[in-house]
């Protein structure tokens, strides 16, 4: 009989999020929970997006406009493109699937990183892909010099988080064009910017590739990060027409879906609350810096709104990230993203960061007395 599953879907780890607050508040009884596990936008939607959403409840018996034309035309207005370049998706992560699923055959090479992000790894090699991943920087950056020498006739498809997701590290406009100088035509390139707006409020050498386009290069962004609307899965991305074109012969009909593109045009439409929400983490983000290493530990610079740092070894994550969910704090230790003596923490309100502060302060005496500080 054929084999109904394919070797490569067999082993194949499902991608794991961060604790919900509902599961841990049912595992555990409390009522004080701060989620700094996902990177999400705490301070939430703009009022405009909600808006938008709750007006647009009494038709969700109709279908959503399948080429989505107000939303596309509001992000040719601001970036100066036409419809034929932009597809959007059920977040980031969704228009990757439609990569996978179109450009790369069971068998080809998708180059990238070593811990990055998780979700594209289970993507590439859902399609039996081979992903090959080149080791980050001493200071956890991709390594774009070493990236560029693994390029071969059986790469397909480079994969580039910048931002990158767990570390928070970017790779500059330098880096960026040494890269594609290398990068021969049949290889697509993913620029993954979840963090975008993130990254280009903080680092003034930060590339913009829409700035630079080039014809095998993809940029993707989202609404569920910066934005706010995590929850309502709508992604984007910019690349030449006849990329475009194809992509969308293998995507989904009707994704994203009505509530997705209205609160996400909503979303575009008030750019004082992005930058609100951009001051807010930029303060947040220093003052937990700051404690990080006031208490001795040494995290890694991010341009993005997450921290993440060395606890010292599986045992210390672990004990830390389990102390923490104890305290009603929900942390992301990282063994998925093959870091497994780091934890990473998400920028909260000053509530949650607050709270976290409180039950670091808390289980960080016996955390000494088991494990230290890492050297």
């Amino acid at each position: 009989m054929k084999k109904l599953v394919p070797d490569y879907l067999k082993d194949l780890q499902t991608y794991k999020a961060g604790k919900p607050i509902e599961e841990l508040a049912r595992e555990k009884g409390l009522t004080r929970i701060s989620k700094l596990a996902s990177n999400e936008n705490p301070f939430g939607p703009s009022p405009y997006a909600i808006r938008s959403m709750t007006q647009t409840l009494w038709d969700l018996h109709r279908y959503p406009d399948m080429h989505a034309f107000k939303l596309i035309n509001k992000l040719c207005e601001i970036y100066k493109l036409t419809p034929e370049n932009i597809i959007l998706g059920n977040g980031s992560e969704g228009i990757m699937s439609y990569i996978a699923r179109a450009f790369i055959q069971p068998g080809e090479e998708v180059l990238t990183s070593e811990n990055t992000f998780i979700g594209f790894f289970i993507l590439a090699a859902g399609v039996g892909a081979k992903v090959t991943k080149v080791p980050m920087t001493k200071d956890y950056r991709f390594d774009v010099k070493a990236i560029a020498e693994k390029i071969t006739d059986q790469t397909k498809v480079i994969y580039i988080a910048n931002p990158n997701n767990p570390t928070g590290t970017y790779i500059t406009r330098e880096e960026f064009d040494y890269l594609m100088a290398r990068v021969p035509d049949h290889v697509i390139v993913i620029i993954d910017e979840a963090y975008y707006e993130f990254a280009a409020k903080a680092a003034t050498d930060y590339p913009d590739t829409m700035d630079d386009r080039h014809d095998n290069v993809i940029t993707l962004r989202t609404f569920s990060k910066a934005y706010g609307i995590a929850g309502i899965r709508c992604g984007y991305g910019f690349a030449h027409e006849d990329f475009i074109a194809n992509l969308k012969k293998v995507k989904l009909p009707f994704e994203p879906n009505r509530l997705a593109q209205v609160g996400a045009l909503g979303a575009l439409e008030d750019q004082p609350h992005l930058r609100r929400t951009l001051r807010k983490t930029t303060r947040l983000y220093t003052k937990t810096m700051e404690y990080l290493v006031d208490k001795g530990f040494k995290p890694i610079q991010s341009v993005t709104n997450f921290i993440t740092f060395n606890a010292g070894s599986v045992e210390a994550a672990s004990w830390m990230f389990e102390s923490l969910l104890n305290e009603g704090v929900i942390i992301r230790d990282l063994v998925g993203n093959a870091m497994p003596g780091f934890v990473r923490v998400s920028i909260g309100t000053d509530d949650e960061m607050d709270h976290y502060f409180e039950a670091m302060d808390k289980i960080l005496p016996e955390f000494d007395e088991k494990f230290g500080r890492a050297e």
